[in-house]
């Protein structure tokens, strides 16, 4: 759990900024999303697929 506690003479902006920034280095954000509703297992493998081909792809280049 990210929890930012603002300083004495903080401003909310700032402390707000810093709860962004620190949630984003947590990786909060993409697994929200990913369970944001019900994957059906056709969408999984599909997703999972375009993963595995953009790996490829990645590979390929280097």
């Amino acid at each position: 759990m990210t929890q930012v506690i603002p300083g004495e003479n903080e401003g909310i902006e700032s402390a707000l900024r810093r709860f962004k920034r620190e949630v984003s280095k947590a990786g909060i954000f993409p697994d929200m999303r990913k369970h944001r509703h019900f994957e059906t297992p056709i969408e999984k493998r599909k997703r999972k697929a375009i993963a595995k081909h953009k790996q490829r792809r990645m590979r390929s280049r280097y």
